[in-house]
């Protein structure tokens, strides 16, 4: 059913993710927060190709290929918008290819764009995830002169599997957008001695988190109860030597990660709906952010889900590498059964303490600074990192240049 035409705002949100996937990304709480606001969204999931299905992209599950360029509307004022592509930039595992293939990727934004573009002309704000997507900039902004452009990084493109053509696209966009908003420091680095640049790390829902929930470990009658929850990175090798080590400690595994030892104290749920993860949290003793080393580490230290577990008022355990600033945190050494038992024990003896949870905000709060409705600057800093920040960050990575 389409809402029909209305002066309320609309926000189009191009991502590499889907409106109705299980995985819930910050900008599916993005899209919430403007849809509860009044605003009208346009999920735009781009990056989106046949040559996904080389990849085994998890979003063909939901047959988002069949819909393609089809404005589906999922309630009164949230729609999903599918542009499956013949091909978008993907990186090559060797550079010729990647070189070969830039004439014909620097294309992806020419495809028809099919009738979205009537709501392109009509919306009031466009925010851009860093995907392929960013190629769609010049022309969202040849169509609407007058919308707000927003960069929200999600990840830091230079380390992960995408087409040089697409890191190139935004170093030369990222000085046009109104503003980029960034989720943690080490992602604000690479955008040093921009004047446009604001800190905002990832919100939460606090009203799912506050009230009442059953508490599903209330049958387990395990001593402790620790919860990890992700797609991927899990260190399973942790699990291994931590589950022998604390046999009566239940280890509760949340999303699709394979490998995990066969221990009865070991319990593997899948993907859950989030809703139902939230009670997993609450209820926990001791978070696990065991994650193994990556390029993409140091954007890790301040997660969704560490924020999430800061507001859960959780202790943490993680691997040196992992080391912020963080008072909630048990670190351990990769591979050091000590340490390993060292830090396990220390996150159980920690006491739970209501500031952790003070620097968390609202993806309200976020959603409208994204809008341009207010600035950190009029709000309390006190409590979340602000554009001071990031000035700071820059400056201090400027001194060490």
């Amino acid at each position: 059913m389409h809402p029909g035409k209305t002066t309320t705002r609309q926000v189009v949100l191009v991502t590499g993710h889907y409106a109705g996937s299980k995985r819930k990304a910050g900008f599916h709480w993005l899209a919430d927060a403007y849809w509860r606001s009044g605003w009208r969204v346009i999920y735009f999931t781009a990056a989106f190709s046949w040559l996904s299905w080389l990849r085994r992209d998890h979003r063909l599950q939901y047959g988002l290929h069949r819909r393609n360029r089809r404005l589906e509307w999922l309630n009164d004022r949230l729609g999903s918008y599918a542009w499956y592509t013949p091909w978008h930039p993907v990186k090559f595992p060797v550079a010729p290819l990647n070189r070969l293939a830039q004439p014909i990727f620097s294309r992806y934004a020419s495809f028809p764009l099919g009738p979205i573009e009537s709501e392109l002309a009509r919306s009031d704000l466009f925010i851009f995830e860093s995907t392929a997507g960013l190629m769609l900039f010049d022309r969202f902004r040849t169509i609407n002169a007058n919308a707000r452009m927003v960069y929200r990084v999600s990840d830091d493109m230079s380390l992960l599997r995408v087409h040089p053509l697409v890191v190139e696209c935004e170093k030369r966009l990222a000085p046009q957008f109104d503003l980029i908003s960034v989720p943690t420091e080490a992602i604000a680095h690479k955008f040093r001695g921009m004047g446009n640049v604001v800190l905002h790390q990832h919100g939460i829902r606090k009203d799912l988190f506050d009230q009442p929930t059953r508490n599903p470990y209330a049958q387990q009658q395990w001593e402790k109860n620790l919860i990890f929850v992700g797609v991927a990175g899990l260190d399973t090798n942790f699990i291994a030597q931590a589950s022998r080590m604390f046999p009566q400690w239940g280890f509760h595994i949340i999303g699709p990660i394979g490998g995990l030892p066969t221990r009865e104290n070991v319990i593997a749920y899948g993907e859950m709906p989030f809703e139902q993860t939230v009670a997993y949290l609450k209820h926990a003793d001791i978070a696990l952010h065991t994650l193994t080393p990556s390029k993409l580490s140091q954007t890790r230290r301040d997660s969704l889900k560490v924020i999430q577990y800061a507001y859960c008022r959780l202790p943490v355990v993680a691997p040196e590498f992992l080391r912020s600033e963080r008072p909630n945190m048990a670190y351990y050494q990769l591979s050091d059964p000590a340490s390993i038992q060292s830090a396990l024990k220390a996150a159980a003896t920690m006491p739970r303490d209501h500031a952790w949870a003070a620097s968390v905000r609202t993806w309200d709060e976020i959603a409208s600074e994204l809008a341009g409705d207010n600035s950190p600057d009029d709000n309390n800093c006190s409590d979340a990192p602000c554009v001071t920040t990031i000035r700071r960050a820059q400056a201090s990575v400027s001194r060490s240049s």
